[in-house]
């Protein structure tokens, strides 16, 4: 019984991973193409020919081994990506390259059908069945090394052509958006060659900075200061002690002092007023008077 546990247990894990690898292969789409290629990119052989540009519009890595590219909708298997392939992982928000040279011989990314002779792209999941995205080739609208792609990476309704465009320049590997734009460093050398805009808003945005820190230190300090008042006012009333009113530490230190000196014998004395009497004191006898130490004595004659 435990095996049979065991054996449903494994297979829902290996159904639960297939579907969550099915998914993540989802988060692939046809991104851009070329058909025509006379003078643009070349693959790693130096040859220039046609090709489809896969993007993972997912935050997650994606591998896309056993996933197959096709033109003709009767036969989705027509080209398998091989699956012992490092290189089929693509990092999150990253391409891939396909080259359509009809030469698969030559690697993995080499398919085996050219776009020249193709009326769509298809992109098919690796269960062989489901279609993950695919694009009608227009050679109408597409002229020699002019790519067709999307406006932005991703963005567009899967398996048809909206967010579709004709690219002002191609792309591969790179980013579709603002391929054609003037890039906001030169827009801004344009508009202040000599840094005098640049460096009166940094100086703005520093002084700025300084006066809002300034207020909100200062009203968070007045903030703190009435919470404990208040704190202590609420512990007073608690206790049924009088509240004290605030006093300078100055005021403390001299009624300390007067007490420390009245609480001295020496220091100890009772209202002091302004007479000073002085007695006169006489003596009869003073050394100083004494004529012993003022004569001599008269010599005798024995």
């Amino acid at each position: 019984m435990k095996k049979v546990y065991k054996i449903f247990l494994l297979l829902g894990f290996l159904v639960t991973g297939l579907n969550l690898g099915a998914q993540n292969q989802e988060d692939v789409c046809i991104n851009e193409f070329l058909v025509i290629n006379t003078n643009d990119f070349e693959d790693d052989f130096g040859n220039k020919n046609g090709w489809i540009e896969l993007f993972n519009s997912s935050y997650g890595s994606v591998n896309i081994g056993g996933c197959f590219l096709t033109n003709d909708p009767d036969n989705l298997k027509k080209y398998v990506i091989p699956k012992s392939d490092a290189n089929t992982l693509i990092e999150p928000r990253q391409h891939v390259l396909f080259w359509a040279d009809n030469k698969p011989f030559r690697g993995t990314f080499h398919i085996n059908f050219s776009l020249e002779n193709s009326d769509e792209i298809i992109f098919v999941a690796s269960d062989g069945q489901t279609i993950i995205d695919r694009i009608k080739i227009s050679h109408e609208l597409l002229d020699t090394n002019v790519s067709y792609g999307r406006a932005f990476d991703g963005v567009g309704d899967r398996i048809g052509q909206e967010g579709w465009q004709v690219m002002p320049q191609t792309s591969p590997c790179t980013h579709n958006e603002g391929v054609d734009k003037v890039s906001p460093g030169v827009q801004i050398k344009e508009m202040d060659p000599y840094g005098i805009i640049m460096a009166i808003t940094a100086m703005s945005i520093v002084f700025l900075a300084l006066i809002l820190l300034y207020f909100v230190f200062r009203y968070i300090g007045k903030y703190h200061k009435m919470k404990n008042r208040q704190k202590s006012q609420v512990a007073s009333a608690s206790s049924g002690k009088p509240q004290v009113a605030n006093v300078s530490a100055e005021v403390y230190a001299a009624i300390a002092t007067a007490i420390h000196a009245y609480s001295q014998d020496s220091e100890s004395h009772d209202i002091e007023n302004t007479i000073l009497t002085i007695s006169k004191v006489t003596k009869n006898y003073s050394p100083w008077s004494s004529k012993i130490y003022t004569l001599r004595e008269t010599p005798h004659k024995k």
